[in-house]
């Protein structure tokens, strides 16, 4: 095509000088439909290059999933660096494809718009003078900045920055329904993957190393933060578990329910249920149990619930209600017997001694507060931190070294972490960080209830899903650190994704 259109324009320029005026203007149509020809050619060419490099984008964000959850989840520094390269690099093809399409953003980027912001915060808690030398708050007198760790903190700005661009990468091009279906998928795999390794751990590891160096074979106890699956620590494998454990219930529980989709759905769901109690994660039990009656509250009361009631009077929807409710109420309960039950036969001796020593983290043994890093001891100390320090915190990665003014134990181990990511929150970012969190939250329930509108029955399945393992994590957080790991912020925000995003078609 474009050698026949310079052939065109060659053949009018030698008419309109070598031939006489009259053919002049049949040289200049000559020359348009040349220049018209050439402009097709361009269009289309950078459609197609467009529209490879949006394949190439969304499966590429994919498999650097796949990939951030086989080392330990992604926790040593040189392969989180290569991870965050990744996704920045794939952020520049994102520019040029942006280019070649003229369409970079969607309407539901605006959801990460309280991330940057918290991005830039963190950049004026590496640069504000704020405190003294004495660590005092010192508003305009001070010569040190907000931030305890200048360095951490800006590791953690560039590690969410690398989150929000995974985000952003997948809420632009997952567009279409079969996208949407494989990411779900994905995080689905990537549960069910680490179930497996973790159970084939737990039977045939006998000394340190299991393909990956660092895995030890004892799951250890709740207190020492033994590892399972691919992770060191129990409770992180649990905050994966818990995620994809959501989506698997949403895609099981959906009505109208099916026998077909129930057995497949258990076929995935009893070995995570399994490997969760196996890992002696006490968080992650709990948390599962109240995302189960979470979903069965939803699927089972809420939708038929609403639609038992529609254009009825209040004595008959009173009459009609009744026992609805009753039957329903006693199912879950059953079911929920059940399920505490099977957790307690699966999980023998090891799990009751786990569930014993939860007095100890609770602070019901005052002798043993002080020896170690039980959150009885944690929790205290990290609200006296808040307290010196309410509006800009101590900077985000900055705890692990503020701490230490506060914590008066033995000295033996010094917490990293605060065991609860909402108080984590309040002392790494202060009252600004907390109102920037609550500005995402508020920007998320708004996205997610513009999708509930969406008539399609199978988005609406996706989102409920991805909505029970949020609310997973956002029990299990008040307990633990999970979403500090890599791939578990990953899916969180992948997660958040299918909650909330827009699909542009509704291809079967």
């Amino acid at each position: 095509m474009a050698s026949v259109s310079r052939q065109v324009k060659d053949l009018s320029k030698a008419m309109s000088t070598s031939v006489s005026p009259v053919f002049e203007p049949v040289a200049q149509q000559f020359e348009a439909a040349a220049i018209q020809a050439n402009a097709v050619v361009r269009s289309s060419a950078r459609v197609r290059i467009a529209r490879m490099l949006d394949t190439f984008i969304f499966y590429s964000v994919l498999v650097s999933f796949g990939l951030a959850s086989i080392p330990y989840g992604t926790v040593e520094p040189w392969w989180k660096a290569a991870f965050e390269c990744a996704v920045f690099a794939l952020g520049l093809v994102w520019v040029i494809q942006g280019m070649l399409s003229g369409k970079w953003f969607v309407r539901q980027h605006r959801l990460l718009i309280p991330l940057l912001v918290l991005v830039l915060f963190t950049l004026v808690q590496m640069t504000l003078p704020w405190r003294s030398a004495a660590g005092s708050v010192a508003p305009g007198g001070g010569s040190l900045p907000i931030s305890f760790s200048r360095y951490d903190t800006q590791v953690f700005a560039y590690y969410l920055l690398a989150l929000i661009v995974a985000g952003g990468l997948l809420l632009r091009y997952t567009t279409t329904r079969s996208r949407l279906k494989v990411l779900v998928y994905v995080v689905i795999g990537i549960g069910l993957a680490s179930t497996a390794f973790g159970l084939l751990r737990r039977a045939l590891q006998t000394k340190p190393g299991f393909l990956l160096p660092y895995l030890q074979p004892a799951a250890g106890d709740a207190l020492s933060g033994g590892g399972f699956g691919q992770f060191i620590n129990h409770n992180h494998f649990a905050f994966l578990a818990e995620m994809s454990l959501g989506l698997v219930l949403g895609l099981m529980l959906s009505r109208p329910v099916r026998s077909t989709r129930l057995v497949w759905g258990l076929a995935m769901a009893i070995p995570m249920w399994v490997a969760v109690v196996y890992s002696g994660s006490r968080g992650g039990l709990a948390s599962i149990t109240a995302q189960v009656l979470f979903v069965a509250l939803l699927v089972f009361i809420a939708k038929p619930g609403r639609a038992l009631l529609k254009g009825r009077s209040g004595r008959g929807q009173v009459r009609r209600l009744g026992p609805f409710l009753v039957k329903r109420v006693v199912l879950i309960s059953a079911f929920l017997m059940v399920m505490v039950l099977g957790m307690v036969w699966v999980g023998g001796d090891p799990l009751a001694n786990q569930l014993e020593a939860i007095p100890n983290e609770l602070g019901v043994k005052e002798s043993a507060r002080d020896a170690g890093t039980y959150r009885a001891a944690i929790w205290p100390v990290t609200w006296e931190m808040i307290k010196d320090h309410p509006v800009g915190g101590v900077g985000f990665g900055g705890y692990w070294i503020a701490i230490t003014k506060y914590h008066n134990a033995s000295g033996e181990f010094t917490p990293q972490q605060a065991h609860n990511d909402y108080l984590e929150l309040l002392a790494s970012g202060g009252l600004i960080g907390v109102a920037i969190g609550l500005w995402f939250v508020g920007g998320f329930c708004k996205s997610f209830l513009i999708r509930l509108r969406d008539r399609d029955p199978l988005l609406g399945v996706f989102s409920t899903g991805a909505l029970a393992g949020i609310f997973a994590v956002a029990i299990h957080s008040i307990v633990d650190f999970g979403l500090h790991i890599t791939i578990n912020a990953l899916l969180f925000v992948t997660l958040m994704v299918i909650a909330t995003v827009k699909i542009a078609d509704q291809e079967q």
